[in-house]
């Protein structure tokens, strides 16, 4: 049998407990969403305009601040559609589209959460070699391996996906998932390709979380020796280490409710913890960064002292 889709559309059901509330939820989450590019757009703009902040914390957190527009752009405005439709249906090119986006954001996030913990340990670990082993091209080279690998990795995972004959088109969640569409794959299909990559891809990013570890037991060894060092890690480290302990909790809870969850929890419950992650780093990450971080703080108080004048 030719491995081919018959299915052309699918039917996101997840929405249908709160169609009740629409205009409510609609304007809630309008209002949301507009909060989230606010405060992400505005960190950026100010990472970029002033030269100062072109150091490479600065720059991989405005490389975060776009994952987060990346990632709730993939989500918000489908949804909010949605709110106002009379049938949730997406079509099949955009469910695989709307899956890779929300996978290689998630992941995405957790490579530059691993490159800012290398990029702190070597500030304050080795930090009269940090310019030399931070350099600019350094730098580009990681920023674009927490970009590509991500989306290396997807792109063959929705290609093997897209492969596989579907027997069903009804989505239980807001949003289209991978691992959703592919339990929708007939009992013939053959599933073994997009096993391996799967396994390999927790294997990648599982990677990732040790590292990350690795480098906070380097840090907090280094910092008891050092009354500057703990300065410094209070100041740097602090709202990095926020936004891993957020990140994966969000993002651990989310997946192994999504494989091993039960469903009898009521659906409005369902959904909240399957966009969690589209909900709560998106946004926390630039106040913090924001609030926390000196030079941006300053940056951002003579910004709105100066408006005043």
């Amino acid at each position: 049998m030719e491995n081919v889709s018959v299915v052309r559309m699918f039917t996101l059901s997840g929405i249908n407990e709160t169609m009740n509330y629409r205009l409510s939820i609609f304007s809630l989450t309008l209002l949301y969403y507009c909060v989230i590019l606010f405060f992400n757009i505005s960190l950026i703009t100010i990472i970029i305009l002033d030269e100062n902040l072109h150091e490479p914390m600065y720059i991989l957190l405005c490389s975060f601040c776009v994952n987060g527009l990346y990632g709730t752009t993939g989500f918000y405005p489908k949804f909010l559609i949605d709110l106002l439709s009379s049938a949730q249906e997406i079509s099949y090119a955009g469910c695989l589209l709307q899956a890779f986006v929300m996978y290689s954001f998630a992941c995405c996030e957790l490579s530059i959460l691993a490159v800012m913990a290398y990029d702190r340990y070597l500030a304050i670990c080795r930090p009269l070699h940090y310019h030399s082993l931070m350099s600019k091209r350094r730098l580009s080279q990681l920023v674009c391996f927490s970009w590509l690998t991500p989306f290396c990795i997807f792109s063959i995972s929705i290609i093997l996906t897209s492969r596989l004959r579907l027997c069903g088109s009804k989505i239980p969640k807001l949003f289209c998932v991978n691992w959703i569409i592919y339990k929708l794959a007939c009992s013939e299909a053959d599933t073994f390709s997009n096993n391996i990559l799967s396994y390999a891809t927790i294997i990648i990013y599982v990677s990732h979380g040790f590292f990350i570890v690795w480098t906070y037991m380097h840090l907090i060894k280094n910092i008891v020796k050092s009354k500057d060092g703990r300065v410094r890690f209070m100041q740097t480290c602090v709202p990095h280490l926020v936004s891993i302990t957020t990140f994966l909790v969000v993002i651990v809870f989310d997946l192994m409710y999504m494989r091993f969850g039960s469903t009898d929890l009521p659906q409005s419950l369902q959904n909240f913890i399957a966009i969690e992650f589209l909900l709560i780093p998106p946004l926390m990450n630039p106040l913090i960064y924001g609030f926390k971080l000196t030079k941006i703080r300053n940056r951002i108080f003579s910004l709105i002292h100066g408006g005043r004048k």
